[in-house]
């Protein structure tokens, strides 16, 4: 059988940190093009790695008969443009999470997948983390009873990315802190208890410590590089709270790219009837029960491997075989749907009921 030919569009940090590497080390791939709208990424990536064609305009590798299959990598302005574009060509996609900067933007998408019948799956990479996929079978087992509430924490200092560039402008991002690490502490939480119906969603988003860009303190800043603290845009999150009602438990959250509280909190709590479980992000996680009359926790050992591998592994063959991901956007799209009410909620200062 021959190589799956690809192509990466966007070839900044995500692609060059996950799905480059990835799909590099995948024996039945080819990457055919690497694509930017800065050309001097897309060379620089073919220099890096030896293969490809650099190109600036994405239509030509979907215009390619060869090509079967792209990652989208852009900042998620682009994200359903690029994702239709490519399933009316003909193409199966990975999409960067969010799959869009709104929930309409990715409700078109989803349509548009199901009109073509080509592959459209979202990079909630987390469904392919081996610890998550341990935590999922303890709940799907029955161990932990009936999981009735789910707490996910994910709070930082003073860590702002990029103040005043692509992560902190509205028009580019969609959001802040809610859907650039809210996306993957939600996602994980509707995965692990089998993506249950939102039913109402109240929420409240702030954005208070990044608006006087030039006077930000900050403990420190990722993707640095791309700040512009005197000429740049803040118009959003930088901390969010929201509860949501589902068909399945109720969930809380409480997130901050900035907080004025010195701590960093990364963990989902699941309780559950007969015990619970608290997931670290991006690490271990701890199991709570009782045995015997007697309190017991334990942190399960075991091996992983990478996540982004995982994933790139499991859409290369999905793309080979067909089926239906963990990562379809009938999944992903719930996940849009709670983040867009939390933000409306917000505007409105209201519940929103589905």
């Amino acid at each position: 059988m021959s190589k799956l030919k690809v192509a990466v569009i966007g070839c900044g940090a995500i692609a060059n940190s996950a799905h480059i590497p990835s799909y590099l080390k995948n024996p039945d791939v080819e990457i055919k093009y690497f694509c930017d709208i800065i050309p001097e990424r897309a060379e620089a990536a073919v220099e890096k790695y030896g293969c490809g064609t650099a190109i600036a305009d994405y239509h030509v590798a979907l215009n390619d008969p060869e090509v079967e299959a792209v990652s989208v990598c852009t900042p998620n302005k682009m994200h359903s443009v690029i994702s239709i574009d490519a399933l009316r060509a003909g193409k199966n996609v990975l999409c960067e999470k969010p799959a869009a900067r709104t929930y309409p933007e990715a409700l078109e998408m989803q349509k548009v997948q199901h009109e073509t019948g080509k592959i459209l799956n979202i990079g909630v990479v987390n469904r392919f983390n081996d610890g998550v996929n341990r935590l999922k079978a303890y709940i799907d087992s029955g161990a932990l009873g009936e999981i009735y509430h789910v707490y996910a924490s994910f709070r930082a200092h003073r860590s702002i990315p990029g103040l005043g560039g692509a992560f902190t402008t509205k028009a580019i991002a969609g959001g802040g802190a809610l859907i650039d690490w809210g996306v993957h502490f939600l996602d994980i939480v509707m995965y692990c208890c089998g993506d249950p119906k939102p039913l109402t969603v109240s929420g409240e988003a702030f954005c208070k410590l990044g608006v006087d860009m030039p006077g930000y303190v900050y403990e420190s800043m990722w993707s640095e590089n791309t700040s512009d603290k005197i000429n740049g845009t803040y118009d959003v999150d930088d901390s969010v709270t929201g509860i949501v009602r589902t068909s399945g438990p109720v969930i809380t959250v409480h997130g901050a790219w900035a907080q004025n509280i010195g701590e960093r909190e990364m963990y989902i709590d699941f309780m559950g009837t007969k015990g619970g479980i608290r997931l670290q992000y991006g690490a271990d996680f701890t199991v709570y029960t009782t045995e015997n009359d007697a309190l017991v926790s334990f942190t399960p050992k075991y091996k992983t491997r990478p996540h982004f591998e995982n994933e790139i592994n499991a859409f290369v063959k999905n793309c080979r075989e067909g089926g239906k991901l963990p990562s379809h956007i009938d999944n992903a799209v719930l996940t849009s749907q709670i983040m867009q009410a939390i933000y409306d909620s917000s505007d409105a200062h209201r519940e929103i009921v589905f």
